[in-house]
């Protein structure tokens, strides 16, 4: 009888531990949008996540067809809002643009994905 009242006291903290255990930084939305297409060049690719993301092991490429890196810079974590990374590019042409990330959310939960977006005259 001990037992099973133990183990029903340890039930709500096993219920309430379990969101915490699976918790991940995946894509929330982007600026541009995913598939989407623009009328010109963006100054910036901004990606929000579900979770917050540790600033020193997160990071953005932006690639043309070729594959040659479009970044005008390295990309940071917004100060004000920890979700959200933000890199910097150069100004682009028309064409179709792979956008790469690679996060480590701050429960140390690493994932990472693209999408692409493209410019159109």
């Amino acid at each position: 009888m001990k037992r099973i009242i133990f183990a029903c006291s340890l039930l709500p903290a096993l219920l309430l531990a379990a969101p915490a255990a699976f918790a991940h930084a995946f894509l929330d939305r982007a600026v541009p949008a995913v598939g989407s297409t623009v009328h010109q060049s963006p100054a910036e690719v901004r990606v929000w996540f579900t979770e917050a993301v540790e600033p020193a092991f997160s990071t953005i490429a932006v690639l043309d067809v070729q594959g040659r890196h479009v970044e005008a810079g390295k990309a940071k974590v917004d100060p004000s809002d920890p979700r959200l990374l933000e890199v910097a590019l150069k100004t682009l042409g028309p064409g179709k643009y792979k956008v790469v990330w690679k996060v480590i959310s701050v429960d140390t939960h690493r994932t990472e994905g693209d999408f692409a977006f493209t410019i159109a005259p």
